[in-house]
């Protein structure tokens, strides 16, 4: 039976998902707050985490966080209400498998738990992305621009963007139209490592190199050899072993802890990052010669709210998706809801676009999703439209009838739509400008500030004619 570590602080919700959770199987432990799980998983070995985000004495990612420094790296799930979506977003940064928003549906809930126990988040590399498809919008065709012209290269590649965009879906195309696609491709997420492990993951290390190395270990840098190795949020690696990267990368040699045998290696590198590097290079977090040793070729993968008419197609292709794992036979999504799709800003971008199409299928009663399979706050959640209109202002999306063209901005004869439009618009323009006032126009940091990447910061202040 799959053992579960439960922390949150609500008792009555608690113990119901506790009971929940022993029907199907999984012995779940039940802690109140961050303090009292750190001590738990420091005493104890679970399959599973469950952390609440708002607790009394902190939030859910730092008993995460804890976890990973002690090399603990079993599957974890972070449950938050909608409002904290962004904070969901940072979660899956930290090296949280998923999320879920309350109020939890427990049908979503054990979806995601099997998703997690079946497939988790190792440390020594991910499985494939899904299955994403490339999409027809400008910013896709300049992205795939980009990737064909350098996969047939042997250059260092570092891919942008924010989370969720799908920067590892870039990296395995890159591998995939190279010349060591034979070779493997090798794939580690850097946010879920100790300082302390790091080196021993990408280098290897021998017996009784340190306390707990019981037997010699090959790195990652070797199980990569002829191929490609992805290191995905590279920001996080520390100083030192940032210093034993940049060697290998200069000299084509690796050193496993605690050997003085010299391995030669040939890899192929690409990083990834949804921080912007030469900042952390500005601020001495990360070291300015290993980022211009990585930086041959950069590559921006846009955001899900600039990719325009794009997002027909991932909904369409998530709703096959779903309907293959899950077993159902939904074939379309009611004007609506699919209205509200287009209106949302998707700060968690195609991960969390999945996630909520995915939801929608399992809780659809008919072949059509509704309105009501949405997560309960997201309506209230819309604030900026990328194209979108009023509700009523397109038909519904159907499997098979191909992708809608773009909609008018209201129905036909109204006015209220490009009224809404240009009070949406209005707002952006007055937060922007008072962010770039705060700031005292230091566009990194507002778009920080913003939570978008300075590209899209730059296009809106040329938009609005701030500059």
């Amino acid at each position: 039976m799959p053992k579960t570590l439960l922390v949150e602080d609500d008792p009555t919700f608690s113990r119901l998902l506790g009971d929940f959770l022993h029907k199907h199987a999984y012995q779940t432990d039940i802690v109140r707050d961050v303090k009292t799980g750190i001590r738990r998983l420091e005493t104890d070995s679970y399959d599973l985490l469950l952390l609440d985000y708002r607790l009394p004495d902190g939030n859910g990612l730092e008993v995460l966080s804890r976890a990973r420094e002690n090399g603990v790296t079993i599957p974890a799930i972070v449950m938050t209400s909608f409002d904290d979506i962004r904070t969901a977003v940072r979660a899956i940064r930290s090296g949280a498998f998923d999320y879920i928003t309350k109020p939890v549906n427990p049908d979503e809930l054990l979806m995601v738990i099997h998703s997690a126990m079946d497939t988790g988040k190792p440390v020594s590399g991910r499985g494939p992305e899904p299955d994403y498809i490339r999409g027809g919008s400008a910013p896709a065709a300049k992205l795939y621009e980009y990737i064909d012209l350098v996969a047939p290269t042997d250059m260092s590649v570092i891919i942008q963007g924010e989370s969720g965009t799908g920067k590892e879906y870039a990296a395995r195309c890159i591998h995939r139209g190279s010349k060591r696609a034979s070779g493997p491709f090798v794939a580690i997420d850097c946010g879920v490592l100790s300082r302390d492990l790091a080196s021993s993951e990408l280098f290897g290390h021998i017996k009784g190199a340190f306390t707990g190395a019981v037997s010699d270990k090959k790195g990652l840098f070797e199980t990569a050899k002829g191929g490609t190795l992805f290191l995905d949020e590279i920001g996080n690696l520390g100083y030192d072993t940032q210093v034993k990267l940049l060697r290998a990368l200069q000299e084509k040699i690796i050193q496993p802890i605690g050997s003085t045998r010299p391995i030669p290696v040939d890899v192929r590198m690409i990083v990834a990052s949804n921080e912007d590097l030469p900042t952390g290079v500005q601020k001495g977090e990360f070291r300015q010669d290993l980022y211009h040793r990585l930086n041959e070729f950069k590559i921006h993968v846009p955001p899900l709210r600039e990719r325009g008419k794009d997002i027909d197609l991932f909904i369409t292709h998530f709703i096959q998706q779903s309907n293959e794992q899950l077993g159902k036979h939904v074939h379309g999504i009611d004007p609506e809801a699919l209205d509200l799709l287009h209106r949302y800003d998707w700060p968690g971008n195609l991960r969390e676009l999945r996630n909520v199409v995915k939801r929608m299928v399992l809780l659809a009663k008919t072949g059509v999703a509704g309105i009501d399979c949405l997560p309960d706050d997201m309506e209230l959640s819309v604030t900026w439209t990328p194209g979108g209109g009023a509700p009523g202002g397109r038909g519904p999306l159907v499997l098979g009838a191909g992708v809608p063209g773009s909609p008018s901005a209201a129905a036909p004869g109204s006015a209220a739509g490009t009224d809404l439009k240009a009070l949406q618009e209005a707002n952006e323009k007055a937060l922007i400008e008072k962010t770039l006032r705060d700031v005292r126009y230091n566009k990194s940091k507002a778009a920080r500030l913003l939570n978008i990447d300075r590209k899209t910061l730059y296009s809106k202040i040329e938009r609005y004619g701030l500059s």
